[in-house]
């Protein structure tokens, strides 16, 4: 309420120098967090090319191994003991067409020759693309699965780390940045903060308030009723910020008297709302509900001679004359008035004692 206060006194006291600094001791100082994050190096880089080249290795040593003709057929040893019989009966020269010989059947010394045949094959370095060939000759070995960066996965945590902040926290550490600004004297940063903070979180009452007081220490007065009139449209239970919107609409002419009929059910005991409405009343000529509103106000706050004065001026408009002479005289009797008004009230008196 202290800011809504001071927005209060600064309309007041229009005509002069409008001005005013903003109170630093409503503003609260909020360190800026920065965070300083340096890319690191990727670790396993000669581990992958260690990989890359075994890898090449037994690819080129595969592609020989099928490129090479097959090793031509093992002389058989004959045994001088066991005469040697052909494998197969061939048929007669005269009925057999032109074919293509098959290859011999496997005999009992068939194993050896492989054995032997295998022996001669260079065996390659075991590895692990080397495993993978043996289960899919035909397949190329897999590249190794790029790792992330230390740098990478630091700002995959700090983005989940925000993504975590529902729209109400964002919105308080937009205000509180906007805070520190306006103490290191950056004004326009802190009104862009602040323009951001409202838009994320509409409700944030404080960011509002110090949003509108900016806008009209920089004579921006038709933003600052455009912010006012959303923050009563999304929350009509601000009295306070009703009141400085009715007086700015008072100076433009706008609805000023429906924003204070429309905020009065949460007015409560606030005798400067039910003061300021009476007055907003009487503007409009109706002085037996500005009248009711005065000694709503008084009745909270007896001291006040201006209204007395102004439930004098209700009640003499309303013919109610010696109602009026007595509001008259506890006004004077009250005190705290400008000589314009000491004089504006003897005046009054003068005319009711004739």
């Amino acid at each position: 309420m202290s800011l809504i206060n001071k927005m209060l006194q600064d309309l007041d006291a229009r005509g002069g120098s409008s001005d005013t600094a903003l109170d630093a001791q409503a503003l609260k100082a909020v360190p800026a967090i920065e965070r300083d994050r340096r890319p690191l190096l990727l670790a396993g880089a000669g581990a992958a090319v260690l990989v890359l080249a075994a890898g090449a290795w037994y690819g080129w040593q595969y592609w020989q191994s099928r490129s090479a003709p097959p090793p031509g057929p093992v002389p058989r040893v004959i045994d001088n003991r066991v005469p040697d019989r052909p494998r197969f009966q061939e048929p007669p020269a005269a009925a057999a067409p032109p074919v293509v010989p098959a290859e011999p059947a496997p005999s009992a010394e068939q194993p050896a020759q492989d054995h032997a045949v295998a022996e001669t094959k260079p065996k390659p370095k075991p590895s692990a693309p080397a495993a993978h060939a043996d289960a899919a000759p035909d397949a190329a070995p897999a590249p190794p699965r790029p790792r992330k960066s230390a740098a990478a996965a630091n700002t995959g945590t700090a983005a989940a780390a925000v993504s975590d902040l529902t729209p109400e926290q964002v919105a308080e550490n937009t205000y509180r940045r906007a805070l520190a600004s306006l103490q290191e004297g950056r004004v326009t940063s802190a009104m862009a903060d602040l323009d951001k903070a409202v838009e994320i979180d509409p409700r944030n009452d404080a960011a509002r308030q110090t949003y509108v007081s900016l806008l009209l220490e920089n004579k921006r007065t038709d933003d600052a009723i455009r912010q006012l009139r959303l923050a009563l449209g999304i929350d009509p239970r601000q009295p306070g910020l009703a009141m400085v919107l009715a007086r700015l609409q008072l100076e433009k002419g706008g609805p000023a008297l429906q924003t204070l009929l429309t905020t009065l059910p949460y007015a409560g005991n606030s005798a400067e709302y039910h003061g300021f409405l009476a007055g907003v009343l009487q503007r409009e000529h109706r002085n037996d509900e500005a009248a009711q509103h005065y000694r709503d106000a008084l009745r909270l706050s007896p001291n006040s001679g201006v209204w007395w004065m102004g439930l004098g001026i209700s009640l003499q408009a309303g013919q109610h004359l010696p109602e009026a002479r007595d509001a008259y005289t506890r006004a004077r009797a009250a005190g705290g008035l400008t000589p314009e008004l000491q004089a504006f009230i003897d005046r009054k008196l003068e005319q009711l004692a004739r």
